[in-house]
């Protein structure tokens, strides 16, 4: 007698682990214990983003569970960031915690120096003989570690502008300041994702270039206009719309970045082998153009500046022929043609 054993897939929440439905429970008692306690200062509009989110943010860390952690840690420190302030902005100035870790200014700050420190570690890990891995280990850990500082640092700022007055406050991507580091946080965490889905962290030296990018625009942006300044919306952005339009189109931006980056890379390691310098030149010319994505938000000619943007592409026409000069290296340590076109 034979007999014949069928197999079935699980079912979608018959995959779950305890830790998946610990993590549900936290995020839905946390959703419901703001709408029950702040619902008098939301609209109708604001209610449904909020009870919306709360299905979206369980679906994204059951989709890729390192995301569980990330937003369990954000709403730690954030929470722990609120606390400190006790209702009172001055104390950003003379609690310890606040002042060099958790206020959004610092948090920022944060933010930019590791993202410049893994951008470096990334392309030490690229061209190190023996050491490759624990460089690119360390520069991904950096990464997760900006990206947490960066989103605690948009949570806190959310608060600090209810701390200058009910009629100010607001969600932070109204401005140019807000919405860089935006881009910046969602463009690595996209890589990120990358990184644990193609296994391999090759990548990082090139996606992170354009992060440092908009990093350096951003810092320079926040001494020449004060950017980082909370300022009262504009009538025309007192909308709810706002709240999903400009996430929405950095969400764009970011895939766009990475895929950008992805496509310059598929160009090196296709060209490794190429010896003739002026067939190399469009290549040189296209990796500038990549690293000089920040320049496009310049107001006018005329804007404060013009001297740093002399000093950027320096930087951008080296950085580049550096590694046009390394391609050989570089395209070794690249993954396959085939994941790079994926």
């Amino acid at each position: 007698m034979n007999t014949t054993t069928l197999i079935l897939n699980p079912g979608y929440f018959s995959r779950r682990n305890p830790l998946d439905w610990i993590f549900a429970v936290l995020v839905g008692g946390g959703g419901l214990y703001a709408l029950n306690n702040y619902s008098a200062a939301m609209d109708v509009y604001e209610q449904a983003i909020l009870l919306g989110s709360i299905p979206s943010a369980i679906a994204l860390g059951w989709f890729w569970r390192p995301l569980r952690a990330l937003m369990v840690v954000v709403a730690g420190l954030s929470l722990l960031g609120i606390a400190l302030y006790q209702g009172q902005l001055a104390r950003a100035e003379s609690v310890f915690l606040l002042k060099y870790f958790l206020s959004s200014q610092s948090a920022i700050l944060w933010m930019s120096m590791l993202f410049f420190m893994s951008t470096l570690f990334y392309w030490l890990g690229m061209f190190s003989r023996s050491q490759s891995s624990v460089m690119e280990l360390i520069a991904s850990r950096m990464t997760w570690v900006a990206v947490t500082l960066a989103l605690v640092g948009i949570m806190i700022r959310w608060y600090e502008s209810y701390l200058l007055g009910p009629d100010i406050g607001h969600i932070p991507v109204s401005n140019l300041y807000e919405v860089f580091v935006l881009f910046c946080w969602m463009t690595a965490l996209f890589y990120l994702y990358f990184e644990a889905q193609y296994r391999t962290r090759a990548m990082g030296a090139f996606v992170m270039l354009v992060v440092s990018a908009a990093v350096g625009f951003l810092l320079w942006y926040t001494v020449v206009r004060e950017a980082h300044e909370i300022q009262p919306l504009v009538p025309a952005l007192k909308s709810w719309w706002m709240k999903l339009h400009v996430p929405a189109n950095f969400i764009g931006y970011g895939t766009f970045a990475l895929s950008a980056m992805l496509a310059f890379a598929y160009l090196i390691k296709s060209e490794a082998t190429q010896t003739r310098w002026y067939k190399l030149t469009p290549l040189w010319l296209f990796g500038i153009v990549l690293c000089f994505v920040p320049i496009a938000f310049r107001k006018s000619t005329a804007e404060a500046g013009g001297s740093y943007w002399l000093f950027y592409f320096i930087i951008a026409s080296l950085i580049v022929g550096g590694i046009l000069l390394g391609r050989k290296r570089i395209a070794e340590r690249l993954p396959s043609l085939e994941v790079l076109k994926e």
